[in-house]
């Protein structure tokens, strides 16, 4: 195994780990987004991660986004009469996002984000001192 595997590999956690951070985001700027009709309230994302095993040297072993799923809650009903996108019962719809789930979320990728950086630089480090042994 290539000592420069290892960027590709760390390369693949930092792409999914992005991914996980905008669908918190995008979670979050949508946490207080109501509607007047449950079938339009905006679901909550959840990407899924899949390893990525080393196939006979074909692929680099890492991790990577399968898929990016919706949450299928149902919507908060709120009983709100003068708000705007009121229906005609009174009632507006929120989507069900905890902002501490995805405050925690956001955290956790962060960290694993800032982690695998470490990793590629540690890599590099090495690679700069081993060149410079035959010096």
């Amino acid at each position: 195994m290539s000592s420069f595997r290892i960027f590709d590999i760390a390369g693949s956690a930092l792409a999914a780990q992005s991914v996980r951070l905008n669908t918190v985001a995008s979670n979050l700027a949508n946490a207080d987004a109501v509607t007047g009709d449950a079938k339009t309230v905006y679901k909550a994302h959840v990407p899924v991660f899949e390893a990525t095993p080393e196939l006979g040297g074909e692929e680099t072993p890492g991790v990577r986004v399968q898929n990016v799923l919706q949450v299928q809650a149902e919507p908060e009903k709120r009983y709100e009469p003068g708000h705007p996108q009121a229906d005609a019962e009174g009632f507006v719809y929120a989507p069900k996002i905890s902002v501490v789930e995805q405050m925690v979320d956001m955290i956790s990728a962060s960290r694993s984000y800032q982690t695998n950086v470490e990793m590629m630089n540690t890599a590099k480090d090495l690679a700069m001192r081993t060149l410079s042994l035959g010096r």
